[in-house]
């Protein structure tokens, strides 16, 4: 069973990805850094993807983007957005794509900015280039976005140095949300912020989805911050999905053994304080097998093969 047979209510997916496998290839040998990955989104729908860094998610979402740059190949796969084949998709279907149907919020808000153009002239660039709207039409419409965003409009009149790091990613994510898309990548879009303007983002983001109605990828490596937003959730380490549910079921009861780890290594966002655990040094998961269905619509990949022995009996006691 795959993660995309795991429905969200009724919808009709409006993101499937279907085995998707990316490979860097080198002159003398390839990377695989996504393997085999399966998942699909629902109309409205949060999905979370979580793991360590390196460990091929946001590898992923420039899939989903078509971004990939080289050395990085799609080596095999689909990819499907609305019903179409976005591997197949011609530089004009991207053009649309990329702004209208989906959009992405990168990890660094000061590096998906230009320093030397207003947030003004960037929000107003992406309605008349994508949009067709007349300048003056499109200032009034940054105006709106800044607000709905709960940034003052008369800060269409600052550079990105300007804002704090907070406001420069409600920037960044007013702009996303520009043109109405039906899916939105966010990858780690709290990366560097304070626990406090985090918390802020997070809410920022929920308001905004119950709004607009589009779904959500919401690509993190904080289980916290991913069990508050999200309905589902995959986990991945080394390419491969470990372990889908959930989100409430995933952080009520983590079957595999790297999810049990990484539960364990973020505080809770609310509540008493608690000890923290995590992946002890030296244990590795290998040849990671096929998910199997351990509760109904919870999918683990079983672990016994995953790791030798002796890696097993030092995750145990680790997770005790």
């Amino acid at each position: 069973m795959t993660v995309s047979q795991v429905s969200f209510g009724s919808h009709e997916p409006v993101l499937d990805v279907q085995n998707l496998t990316v490979k860097y290839v080198g002159d003398t040998r390839s990377t695989t850094a996504v393997d085999r990955v399966s998942f699909s989104i629902g109309t409205g729908e949060v999905f979370g993807l979580a793991g360590e860094s390196g460990c091929g998610k946001s590898t992923i979402a420039n899939s989903i983007m078509r971004l990939l740059k080289d050395p990085a190949k799609i080596a095999g796969g689909s990819i499907s957005f609305g019903g179409k084949d976005v591997l197949a998709m011609s530089p004009e279907e991207l053009r649309r794509y990329r702004w209208q149907d989906v959009a992405m919020v990168f990890q660094s808000a000061m590096n998906s900015l230009n320093p030397v153009l207003t947030i003004g002239e960037q929000i107003v660039d992406i309605f008349t280039t994508h949009a067709g709207y007349s300048r003056k039409e499109s200032l009034r419409r940054a105006g709106e976005l800044l607000e709905l965003v709960r940034i003052d409009p008369a800060r269409l009149k600052s550079y990105p140095h300007q804002l704090s790091g907070g406001m420069r990613q409600r920037a960044v994510i007013a702009m996303a949300v520009a043109l109405k898309p039906s899916l939105l990548i966010l990858d780690e879009p709290t990366t560097a912020l304070d626990v406090v303007v985090q918390q802020e983002i997070m809410a920022q983001i929920k308001e905004l989805q119950r709004e607009l109605g589009f779904s959500v990828l919401f690509i993190t490596h904080d289980m916290s911050l991913m069990v508050e937003l999200s309905h589902r959730m995959a986990v991945m380490y080394g390419g491969r999905i470990v372990e889908t549910a959930k989100a409430q079921d995933v952080y009520a009861n983590p079957r595999h053994p790297y999810t049990q780890a990484l539960m364990g290594a973020f505080p809770p966002l609310t509540g008493p304080r608690v000890p923290l655990t995590g992946l002890p040094d030296g244990v590795k998961f290998r040849n990671i097998p096929d998910l199997t269905e351990a509760a109904p619509g919870h999918l683990v990949a079983p672990f016994d093969a995953d790791a030798s022995a002796a890696d097993t009996a030092i995750l145990a006691g680790a997770v005790r």
